[in-house]
């Protein structure tokens, strides 16, 4: 019998890459299409939810009480199959529970790169068109929605549909950031990029505070196709400092003769299985991060290009460094024009009680059509803090009050904690997206955690009166 037949569900206690808001759903693993759709039959009234691989770091692919369609772990079947790669159109086919990981090793050797990389490999292809990822090339090449030409739907009811901007452009964008409730991505066929080499030429420039960090962003992005900076915000003394690293794809010229395309030998560890305590303290934060800032630092480097876009991945498992009560992510986005705002946020973060563990700042381009997607034009801070503090919750709703006040936004992807009514607030088009997601769920199957919590579709909306 099959592992994706609803009968041989196994009741699972899931948590989000942040280890928070735990709750116990039904777990299934479809083999086929078939057992896909068979999930939905079988889901009773508290509805169905995939999940890849679990680097949500809230409650979006959690469905207490209901079922969960694990969509990883589906390797050499129809649904996860890498087919080839058209050379001429340099578009690929996959299966939805592949790791954009696998794609990216398989695509790498033939010379060609996923466009979009975000800050870890480990998310199949339908995690990061639910949540359309983005990297550190936004403000060149946008978010990952961008370069999917079509994908293959498994609705709540019915045989599965192939939807492009074409054929149903609203369906298409409400499932581009729509956090899974619209149905089971079984398959995408994406774009790549061309690329000469496995590495990437990286520049690096420390910075004094805040504003130079800003600074230094601006006059990377105009010259190169890749930035990101690692902020300081431990220090009150130099709120702000950090290190910018601006990169793009090394040219064969650049880089060694041999082995362009090899696959690197990099340092990996993994973080034991158990870790009793929260070992991010205020004090060794402080320490490291001055540490960090001061260490050798050449100008510039050749690097591999997971190094640069996924640098954490280097560190298995490293959200058990947080202890069992776990992490929070902290991830907004606010417009170009609104770096007041930006400042006042980081002048809050370095005087708040919870320690702000790691902090990156980047500037995105313009968004797309997507009313969930999640970038807009300006700037996105993502912060980690241990989930610990008892005052961390009120801090991060003042916080979300700024930056709705600024039109600004926070991702739905990081979201452990929000409140419900920010969402109008920071998602002006979320009744257009609820009209599409109620015309492919009419039934309103597809729920989870986050979408109850946060009231995203009009099913639990009206649910929730």
């Amino acid at each position: 019998m099959s592992t994706g037949d609803p009968s041989n569900g196994t009741r699972r206690r899931l948590t989000g890459w942040g280890g928070t808001a735990p709750s116990v759903a039904t777990v299934v693993h479809p083999a086929t299409r078939g057992d896909a759709r068979a999930a939905f039959e079988a889901a009773g009234p508290r509805g169905l939810i995939a999940r890849g691989l679990g680097r949500a770091y809230g409650d979006a692919a959690q469905n207490g009480g209901g079922m969960v369609l694990a969509t990883a772990g589906l390797n050499g079947t129809a649904l996860t199959a890498i087919g080839p790669i058209d050379g001429p159109r340099a578009t690929i086919t996959v299966g939805g529970g592949a790791s954009l990981e696998a794609i990216q090793r398989a695509v790498l050797r033939t010379g060609w790169s996923l466009p979009v990389l975000p800050g870890t490999r480990h998310v199949t292809i339908g995690g990061a068109i639910a949540s359309d990822v983005h990297g550190k090339n936004h403000h060149v090449d946008g978010s990952f929605g961008a370069h999917v030409e079509a994908f293959t739907l498994q609705p709540p009811a019915g045989d599965p549909i192939v939807v492009t901007r074409a054929s149903d452009a609203a369906l298409f964008e409400a499932t581009t950031g729509g956090m899974g409730l619209t149905g089971v991505v079984l398959a995408a066929t994406l774009r790549l990029m061309k690329v000469e080499t496995r590495l990437m030429r990286v520049h690096n420039q420390r910075t004094a505070d805040l504003d130079a960090t800003m600074r230094a962003l601006v006059e990377a992005d105009a010259t190169h196709r890749y930035s990101v900076a690692w902020l300081d915000l431990a220090s009150t003394r130099a709120r702000g400092r950090g290190i910018v690293t601006a990169a793009d794809h090394a040219r064969a010229a650049e880089a060694p003769a041999v082995g362009l395309l090899d696959e690197p030998s990099l340092w990996r560890a993994t973080v034991p299985p158990v870790v009793p305590m929260n070992l991010v303290r205020r004090a060794g934060v402080s320490l490291f991060n001055a540490a960090w800032f001061r260490r050798p630092l050449p100008s510039e480097a050749l690097a591999p290009i997971e190094s640069y876009m996924a640098p954490l991945d280097a560190l298995g498992a490293w959200n058990r460094l947080y202890g069992p009560r776990g992490l929070v992510q902290y991830q907004c986005a606010l417009p170009a024009g609104e770096e007041a705002v930006l400042r006042a946020i980081v002048e809050a973060i370095t005087h708040a009680p919870a320690v702000p563990a790691l902090s990156v700042l980047k500037r995105f381009g313009p968004g797309n059509g997507a009313p969930l997607s999640f970038p807009i034009e300006g700037w996105t801070l993502a912060v980690d803090f241990p989930a610990g503090d008892p005052a961390l919750g009120a801090s991060l709703d003042t916080l979300d009050e700024h930056v709705a006040a600024a039109g600004g936004r926070v991702y739905f992807a990081k979201d452990a904690r929000m409140r419900a009514e920010m969402v109008p607030l920071m998602y002006p088009r979320i009744d257009e997206w609820r009209a599409t997601q109620a015309r492919i769920d009419p039934a309103g199957v597809l729920t989870s955690d986050l979408d109850r919590r946060l009231h995203l579709t009009a099913a639990s909306t009206r649910s929730a009166r």
